[in-house]
């Protein structure tokens, strides 16, 4: 397997991506939430909905930092797996935002391509690691 392929680097760069973006919708969810689809939501209900999204991604980045050692393992494929599911879907719903309902901000395309980037790193390691048993 090539080093740019590997898990355990895959699992720390998620935890680092996943842990940032879930500590900033925790702080400044309006500011967060504009620079993604544009202008600054201040809707009490929207804002507890982005600070339960931080919370999801402040657990995801632990899953993936106490999995970093055991990429290989089946639970460490497993946090791969459930992180493919997460930055596919995390694609698809901001490329319709932009797309599908005219949404813009200047994050909104960097966070498509990078959730997009993070998903094929995914499949790339899967599929690496799913040789003849």
């Amino acid at each position: 397997m090539s080093t740019g392929s590997s898990p355990t680097r895959l699992l720390i760069v998620s935890a680092a991506v996943e842990a940032g973006a879930g500590l900033a919708l925790l702080v400044c969810p309006a500011v967060i939430a504009g620079v993604l689809v544009g202008g600054l939501p201040d809707a009490p209900d929207v804002l507890v909905v982005a600070s339960i999204a931080g919370v999801a991604l402040l657990a995801l980045a632990l899953a993936c930092w106490l999995a970093r050692n055991d990429g290989a393992s089946r639970a460490g494929r497993a946090v791969i797996a459930a992180m493919l599911v997460y930055n596919s879907g995390a694609t698809a719903v901001l490329a319709f935002a932009s797309i599908g309902q005219g949404m813009s901000g200047p994050g909104l395309w960097p966070a498509v391509v990078l959730h997009a980037g993070l998903a094929t790193w995914c499949v790339w390691c899967l599929r690496a690691d799913s040789g003849p048993n």
